[in-house]
């Protein structure tokens, strides 16, 4: 059966002498994993088109265990204005990463992860903002989707209304002093401010903050990501967290 999609490439593995397996984020079939063949011999005229960050249009048949790839046109080339710059090239590993992890099922429609992450790719490849804002805007919404977005006004566990002083992981992000647990820490209130502006897309007040505040936040959101995954993502340890200058 063959059918037809986009998808962004989350990554590659080898198989065999010529073939790649190529895990996509599709806008209606979800994650796929499909053979692409002969794609690593130097002849091949469409192989560079399935490397991580692109975004392309694929044909595919259904096969008994992988689906084989039979056609792939470039939408996007994200990767040109990604991977020259380190911070950016970081950032972005760890997206399509978290994207990998979020999206669990393959097969199973995953629409809003797949508009968020060409969104941030989108950003990225653009360089008109800081990476590690991209990056972590695209975390909170993510983790919106998969239900767990930290709490940031109201109380995590008693939903009293806030704004609250203290920030716990385990308990789900904001509590109030009666609620607070041992260990919490107590981020400024830009902080928070700055959580909430990447959860809605406030840039204005994102592009704004300074950068301590940017790597507390940078560092709630990625341990809150990693204690509901229960695994540390290999990529978030080498994100560069300075902010950069645009592009001219």
């Amino acid at each position: 059966m063959l059918y037809r999609d986009t998808g962004v490439v989350l990554r590659v593995q080898k198989l065999g002498e010529a073939d790649r397996i190529i895990t996509l984020l599709t806008s209606r079939h979800g994650k796929v994993r499909a053979v692409a063949k002969g794609v690593r011999r130097t002849r091949s005229r469409w192989g560079a088109r399935l490397e991580p960050f692109n975004h392309v249009d694929v044909q595919c048949y259904t096969g008994r265990s992988l689906d084989v790839v039979t056609q792939a046109q470039t939408v996007d080339a994200f990767g040109a204005g990604i991977i020259g710059d380190y911070g950016r090239y970081t950032a972005g590993c760890a997206i399509l990463e978290t994207a990998d992890r979020i999206v669990a099922e393959e097969g199973e429609p995953a629409l809003r992860v797949y508009l968020l992450l060409v969104g941030a790719l989108r950003a990225l490849a653009g360089g008109e903002r800081d990476a590690s804002l991209v990056l972590d805007a695209f975390l909170l919404r993510a983790m919106s989707h998969a239900g767990w977005a930290p709490a940031i006004h109201d109380c995590a566990r008693c939903a009293a209304p806030g704004p609250h002083a203290a920030f716990n992981v385990a308990a789900g992000g904001a509590v109030c002093s009666v609620c607070r647990p041992p260990g919490s820490v107590l981020p400024s209130r830009e902080t928070f401010a700055l959580l909430d502006a990447l959860l809605h897309g406030d840039w204005e007040i994102a592009d704004a903050a300074p950068p301590a505040v940017r790597r507390d936040a940078s560092g709630l959101v990625a341990a809150h990501l990693q204690w509901h995954m229960e695994r540390q993502l290999r990529s978030l340890p080498l994100v560069e967290r300075r902010p950069a200058a645009p592009r001219a």
